[in-house]
């Protein structure tokens, strides 16, 4: 199964956002590289490392939904794991990451015209496009005959148009549209608050 395309985008996110470029509260640089260093270690040593039957763990893609102003964000109480996420699942096989967030982005709100923010101009060399906007490696609990394992989530940032009226599915209990002080108050975990951040920041970039 091809790994090159994740590679190549894990090269880009150590050079861009592993490296720090673009400053925000809270940023964490060597947090950064320590979850794109056990990423790229993992998907290095794992051939079926899209694949979720792999017992250890797998890649997973997710989105970060936001509003074309970028000022509110969709979020699904999960299902299974009771937080509140951004939307996202497993590659099932997929090595193209990016396509798999985006099916799942759609499948999970119903929201029919999704796309790529494009941001990536800003970052002054050339990088694959779209450009992962966060990662993350997330222990998931056992549940059931599935025993506890990771997820390695590459996570893009995606715009919502026409309507933003979604419709949830099975996966979640509920979603719904943030302020992003709102999405601040939902959860605690680290790696949410610091996609708010980001996103806060690249929007400020933006308006510039």
């Amino acid at each position: 199964m091809p790994r090159g395309p994740l590679l190549g985008l894990l090269e880009a996110y150590g050079q861009t956002w592993g490296a720090g470029w673009l400053d925000f509260p809270g940023r964490d640089v060597e947090s950064e590289r320590a979850a794109l260093a056990c990423m790229r270690s993992f998907v290095e040593s794992t051939a079926d490392c899209f694949e979720r039957a792999h017992p250890a763990g797998h890649v997973t893609g997710s989105a970060l939904v936001v509003n074309p102003s970028l000022d509110r964000v969709l979020l699904m109480l999960h299902g299974k794991l009771g937080r509140w996420l951004q939307l996202g699942g497993h590659a099932d096989g997929d090595p193209r990451v990016e396509r798999v967030a985006l099916k799942e982005a759609g499948e999970e709100s119903g929201l029919g015209e999704l796309g790529f923010l494009s941001y990536e101009d800003l970052l002054g060399i050339p990088v694959p496009r779209p450009l992962p906007f966060d990662l993350d490696v997330q222990a998931i609990p056992a549940r059931g005959a599935v025993g506890g394992h990771f997820h390695h989530d590459v996570r893009f940032l995606v715009v919502a148009r026409g309507t933003l009226q979604p419709q949830a599915n099975s996966e979640s209990r509920d979603l719904a549209w943030w302020t992003l002080p709102e999405a601040f108050a939902l959860t605690e975990e680290a790696s949410m608050h610091r996609q708010f951040r980001k996103l806060e920041a690249l929007a400020a970039r933006l308006r510039g």
